[in-house]
């Protein structure tokens, strides 16, 4: 007999089934794949990246560098899992995807206190709950989950950036190098960059201007069907915007030096290792719905593309999630029903780390509720906190999903005007309230152990 439901086997109900497992409760965690697969998903691995294999900087001074270290402090299973699958990348976190699933699915399926159930839900369980469905939840429960909160589900669509193997890009024109030489040291160049002249990135661009679209299938038609994710945006959305914004979008060459010439390029396409073995590489920000004899023809324009293989071409889905100003607290319980927790990016959580940190502070509230104790609120000058408290407290006519950035922090005071000397205090600021949290409330880090599987 298990203390409550975890709904969702990604990265968010992984994060809160191994939490609550960790404080002694018991667990069933169920999971509709491999069952029912959803658009985007391939295996029946638990916490699968279908988007990028990056979780963001590394560095304390960047937004995605701090939450995944206040996540640490904590004892995140999926920071720890990433750590121990991390491949070359600069000053970011990319992991191998399968080491990665793989590490995830083993450690949480073999916790003692974590029953895995395979089925597909349907409905919103009885009795104490974390829904943590993800992006992709199915069009039933999302049905359901609209009827409880007594609204209209709402949407946006998201897509996947193609991957080429290493063996077909072709060097010179493309090099290896990160933006400012800021390399991991465990490589010649963590990205390998394909430069553009200006004739040649008017020519790409017009291409994709012009290109052909893949038609939405059936379940992603609507009237509202032009509801883009601003972070994630595909390439001929952008394209479609101005001439330019590609060049200061994902195309842009700041802090990069062509070798043949020592000078910047007019426009770069970035690519980033996606496997451990290091022979396939994502186009970096290149996600796109356009249709695939097309997608090769105009990636095939990119100098060092010519001759490239994709493994992987760019497909877009639909991407569910809920109005959270309306419904959840900033302990991420629903208002209406204190037993019932929502986690990862069904409630606007964007991104792989913003939805694991939702599934960690999830997890633990609903740790703490079960224990008769009162679910906690972290402050706002955390991270964790800010992204939380934007979700649960945005106007909720205007809300989209966000991704952990500064902009969410309350001003420092005084005020820094220098932009590196600020974001590095408001994480340190962000640190020390953490830990004075955590003093307060006697949290302690839930320790663990994650090995890198074969």
């Amino acid at each position: 007999m298990s203390d409550i439901t975890v709904v969702g086997a990604g990265l968010a109900g992984c994060e809160a089934a191994w939490q609550l497992a960790q404080a002694g409760l018991q667990v069933s965690l169920l999971e509709m794949r491999p069952l029912r697969q959803t658009p985007a998903h391939v295996s029946d691995q638990f916490a699968e990246l279908v988007c990028s294999n990056s979780l963001g900087s590394t560095r304390l001074d960047r937004a995605l560098g701090l939450l995944k270290a206040e996540m640490r402090r904590l004892g995140s299973l999926v920071i720890a899992c990433a750590d121990a699958h991390a491949l070359p990348a600069g000053g970011a976190l990319a992991v191998d995807r399968e080491g990665f699933a793989r590490a995830v699915t083993q450690t949480v399926s073999a916790h003692p206190r974590i029953a895995v159930r395979r089925q597909e839900v349907v409905q919103i369980p009885a009795g104490p709950t974390i829904l943590a469905t993800g992006p992709l939840t199915s069009s039933a429960l999302a049905e359901e989950i609209g009827r409880f909160a007594g609204q209209a589900q709402l949407y946006f669509y998201d897509a996947l950036a193609p991957i080429v193997t290493l063996e077909s890009i072709a060097m010179p024109p493309a090099w290896r190098q990160s933006r400012y030489d800021r390399d991991s040291g465990q490589s010649e160049g963590d990205y390998i960059n394909c430069p553009l002249d200006r004739e040649q990135y008017a020519a790409f661009v017009e291409a994709v201007r012009s290109a052909e679209r893949i038609e939405l299938r059936s379940f992603e038609t609507d009237p509202e069907a032009e509801r883009f994710f601003e972070g994630c945006l595909p390439i001929e959305v952008l394209a479609g915007r101005s001439l330019e914004a590609l060049a200061f979008g994902p195309m842009r060459p700041v802090g990069l030096r062509d070798p043949r010439t020592g000078r910047r390029p007019y426009a770069v396409v970035q690519l980033r290792q996606d496997d451990q073995a290091g022979a396939l590489f994502n186009i970096v920000g290149f996600q796109t719905n356009i249709k695939w004899p097309e997608q090769r023809r105009i990636l095939q324009l990119i100098p060092g593309l010519e001759q490239a293989e994709f493994v992987r071409l760019g497909q877009m889905h639909r991407n569910t999630f809920i109005s959270s100003p309306q419904l959840l607290q900033p302990t991420l319980q629903a208002r209406s029903r204190s037993d019932l927790f929502f986690a990862g990016q069904i409630t606007g959580t964007e991104g792989y780390v913003g939805s694991a940190a939702g599934g960690l502070w999830a997890g633990r509230n609903a740790a703490r509720l079960l224990q008769g104790l009162t679910p906690l609120t972290l402050p706002n000058t955390t991270m964790m906190g800010a992204l939380f408290a934007y979700i649960t407290q945005a106007d909720p006519r205007y809300f989209q999903p966000m991704k952990s950035n500064f902009g969410l922090l309350p001003e420092l005071e005084p005020p820094v005007r220098n932009k590196g000397e600020r974001y590095l205090a408001y994480a340190e600021r962000a640190v020390q309230a953490l830990e004075q949290f955590m003093a307060e409330h006697g949290l302690t880090t839930i320790g663990l152990q994650v090995g890198v599987s074969e």
